[in-house]
């Protein structure tokens, strides 16, 4: 098969949509099929395009498929119009770079979000005779709306009517939850859709990886590490940590590290600077091979969501399972369910900062628990969510429909 993916996120940056398509590209080409990548020159989650990169055009080889890499406007900004104008300039240098530089394709995937790549897979899946498959990580515009980032007028109309159009046209629907699924299907009856989950490579995460001198150089000697890896964005809601943080000073033993980059790093050390909070601690993005180790290496693994998002099941929860670190979640819906199931951690609800302290108090306070949750996420990881294993059946379930 010729297969093309479409997506704005793609190594050398890190973060879910990059680990899932990096992993999905490695098993097409041991399966002997043909990969072409179409993918923005890397920025995120700096804001920045990162040093080598640049320019309007780029042609890559990366183990045998074709990584063919257009402009973007890089931003670090929050607010709608520049996040817009950061995902509409990728979306039209995309089209225009696809269309002459794509070949004939029996399969183009494009992920979402952002939505506005829809229209450029779309039209791209047209000219070049293939069935688009639409894939959806996060739902939009209903995220925007949950978080107060939107509100109703033209935008909200406009993004409506390309969510539909979407899901009508797709030749298929991939989604990371059922959720996403589940909502639609709702508003479009009848679509053919697959559950493309969330995973992990559970032979790069793994419990094995823990090293005193990683725990060393982030906690500074402190008995117990709860660690938030990756991004700091409005989404996470990380403030809900640090008022947590506050009502834990009585732990002398207990150090809550953020790892990581994003547009609200710099607001949240501010925070935390003015309101006294000693018992966190700040420290830089690691490189993608750096976080396996990194999080084998702490005791607690902290998760958060601003608000309910339906749909929305963070990457971090799978990579924790498989490094055999227990949870504390502050998520609902389809998240806090997958903790439920595999027995792997505490879930409360998001900004009830009182319940995500206390999780944190019990777990800090009880390493044979820790041990015994860490082993059960292990577990299921292994069973459920193992990359390899969904891409592999993915991948059969897209020959046996070009059949």
């Amino acid at each position: 098969m010729k297969i093309g993916i479409l997506t704005q996120y793609y190594p050398p940056e890190i973060g879910a949509p990059q680990a899932r398509f990096s992993v999905l590209v490695e098993r097409l080409l041991k399966d002997g099929h043909k990969v072409f990548v179409l993918t923005a020159m890397p920025s995120y989650p700096k804001g920045r395009i990162y040093p080598g990169y640049g320019g309007l055009f780029r042609r890559e080889e990366e183990k045998g498929a074709v990584v063919l890499r257009t402009y973007i406007h890089p931003t670090r900004r929050l607010s709608v119009l520049s996040r817009l104008s950061n995902y509409s300039s990728f979306a039209f240098s995309s089209l225009v770079a696809g269309a002459f530089c794509l070949p004939r394709l029996d399969y183009l995937i494009t992920e979402s979000p952002p939505l506005p790549l829809a229209l450029s897979g779309f039209l791209l899946s047209c000219l070049k005779g293939a069935r688009w498959i639409f894939n959806v990580s996060d739902l939009w515009p209903e995220s925007f709306v949950r978080l107060g980032l939107i509100e109703d007028g033209w935008l909200l109309h406009a993004m409506c009517l390309l969510e539909s159009f979407s899901y009508k046209k797709a030749w298929l629907l991939t989604g990371q939850s059922k959720e996403i699924l589940e909502h639609a299907k709702r508003r479009i009856p009848g679509i053919s859709a697959y559950h493309f989950s969330n995973s992990v490579d559970t032979g790069k995460f793994a419990p094995e990886l823990r090293t005193q001198d990683i725990r060393d150089s982030i906690a500074k000697g402190r008995g117990c590490i709860a660690l938030y890896a990756g991004l700091h964005g409005f989404a996470q809601g990380l403030d809900q940590i640090l008022k947590a943080a506050a009502r834990l000073k009585d732990l002398n033993d207990l150090c809550i590290v953020f790892a990581g980059e994003g547009p609200d790093k710099k607001r949240l050390v501010e925070m935390a600077g003015s309101e006294g909070i000693s018992n966190v601690r700040f420290v830089d993005a690691r490189p993608h091979d750096d976080m396996p180790a990194l999080l084998a290496s702490a005791d607690i693994a902290v998760i958060t969501l601003k608000t309910k998002l339906p749909g929305a099941v963070p990457s971090k929860i799978y990579e924790a399972m498989a490094s055999g670190v227990p949870i504390v979640l502050a998520a609902s819906g389809e998240a806090a369910d997958i903790i439920k199931e595999a027995k792997c951690g505490i879930s409360v609800p998001p900004q009830d900062t009182e319940a995500l302290a206390a999780g944190l108090r019990e777990l800090a306070g009880d390493a044979a628990r820790r041990k015994e949750l860490g082993a059960n996420g292990r577990r299921s990881a292994e069973s459920r969510f193992d990359r390899r294993v969904i891409c592999d059946k993915f991948i059969d379930y897209l020959q046996y429909r070009k059949i």
